[in-house]
């Protein structure tokens, strides 16, 4: 398919290789022994492709939906040999994906008629959740983009602590108040601060805990609605950050947050430390919500823009 034999910026996907390599040998290996001896795609190859998908977090309902692809391969076109599987579900899962808006971006970006441009931050502690947001404001200062933090998790004092870290490291200011104060109070002077700087971006995080999803939710809507009295359309994108890690853990917490506050835009963080890397195509295909980053390593510029037929070719090239 046409969109393989797009040119991606070689330094970025050498990062995205080697982020994914532990994933990428873990399915392909396990590819190798399910064809072994095999000469064509017949059902027992599928059958042990699904178990391989399953295996490698696809995730159950999105692998029944590659096979059938699959299947409607094998029919169309009579005979399918093994050695061709790999390429196959390269264009299939790549066409799946590309049935959402999920990763066609390439490059940071904000939409120009909005500033400043307000994030709010989700997602449970130990996510990776403050790094993301501090190396997504790295990213947004690289361009030139004025960009003010929010310490809106007021729940931990190390929560606190660590942005400040990452908004020194970055050179970029930091609104924040004492641990166990409101939340919404802190996202309201941060959207002040932001006008009154004329930033363009406004990053906020939020409480990292899901122990009890009422009150999560109460707090998290009246965050939003307190940032409205500054910004009446704020905010403007809702970040769910994922640990790619945990597989399908990541799915039951992006069930659980999607039921809590409404989302719109996903991280998956910590790709490069495990063979879970499937769970990105499952998250994206599910949730039908964009995969916007993923982070393939623990560098300030590990934090890629997810761009799907990079990921695939990534994740299937041999």
């Amino acid at each position: 398919m046409s969109f393989f034999k797009r040119i991606f910026s070689s330094e970025k996907k050498e990062t995205l290789d080697k982020g994914l390599e532990k994933s990428k040998s873990s399915f392909l290996s396990k590819l190798t022994k399910a064809v072994a001896g095999k000469s064509k795609v017949d059902d027992e190859v599928l059958d042990n492709l699904e178990e391989i998908l399953v295996s490698s977090d696809v995730g159950v309902d999105t692998t029944l939906k590659i096979i059938d692809r699959i299947e409607a391969r094998v029919a169309k076109d009579k005979y399918l040999g093994t050695e061709e599987l790999n390429k196959i579900l390269r264009e299939e899962i790549a066409g799946l994906l590309s049935e959402t808006n999920a990763g066609e971006e390439t490059e940071y970006t904000i939409p120009a008629d909005k500033k400043p441009y307000v994030l709010m931050v989700v997602g449970v502690n130990g996510v990776g959740k403050t790094t993301t947001i501090g190396k997504l404001a790295h990213q947004f200062n690289k361009q030139g983009l004025k960009v003010v933090l929010g310490a809106a998790d007021t729940f931990r004092a190390a929560a606190i602590d660590q942005l400040q870290v990452w908004a020194d490291r970055v050179g970029v200011p930091l609104v924040k108040q004492s641990m166990g104060s409101d939340p919404a109070s802190v996202a309201f002077d941060t959207l002040k601060s932001g006008v009154a700087q004329d930033a363009d971006v406004i990053i906020i995080d939020t409480a990292g805990r899901l122990h009890n999803k009422i009150n999560l939710m109460k707090e998290l809507t009246k965050v939003k609605m307190v940032m409205k009295k500054v910004i009446d359309d704020a905010p403007h994108d809702v970040l769910l950050v994922l640990d790619g890690s945990t597989g399908q853990n990541a799915f039951e917490q992006a069930k659980q947050f999607t039921a809590a506050t409404e989302v719109t835009t996903l991280a998956v963080t910590k790709l490069d430390g495990t063979a879970k890397g499937g769970v990105v195509i499952g998250i994206s295909d599910q949730f039908k919500i964009p995969v916007k980053y993923i982070g393939v390593g623990e560098g300030i510029e590990d934090l890629q823009v997810f761009n799907k037929y990079e990921f695939v070719d990534s994740f299937f090239s041999k």
